[in-house]
């Protein structure tokens, strides 16, 4: 019972880092891609992207109660890491928005995978 009441606790605020996150990575990967250095900024985009489309994914199977949320929640983790990693080595604002987001939702993403384990 406790490990439903977890998980029930941290559904909302896990749904919503993840879109928050979502919309930080496509507004840094739409800011990248605006760049005149777009071509130094190609790993940023692809990281974002993947962020992006992996948070989509990850909320879209909570809001339905999935039983293969809490695994996607792990690869949302990981994607989020990713993304926050490479953003966090560029000094521009939507970046460093996008890095803080990635690490917020990556931690939300791991608290939920451990409460459906």
């Amino acid at each position: 019972m406790t490990a439903t009441r977890s998980h029930e606790t941290l559904l909302e605020p896990c749904i919503q880092a993840c879109l928050a996150c979502l919309r930080e990575c496509e507004n840094c990967a739409t800011a990248c891609l605006s760049s005149e250095m777009v071509q130094m900024m190609a790993e940023c985009i692809r990281r974002c992207r993947d962020c992006a489309d992996t948070c989509a994914l990850c909320a879209r199977l909570m809001a339905r109660n999935s039983d293969l949320h809490g695994q996607m929640c792990r690869v949302c983790a990981e994607a989020c890491d990713r993304c926050a990693a490479e953003c966090s080595q560029h000094q521009h604002e939507h970046c460093q928005r996008c890095a803080e987001a990635c690490r917020r939702c990556a931690e939300s993403c791991r608290q939920m995978a451990a409460a459906m384990a």
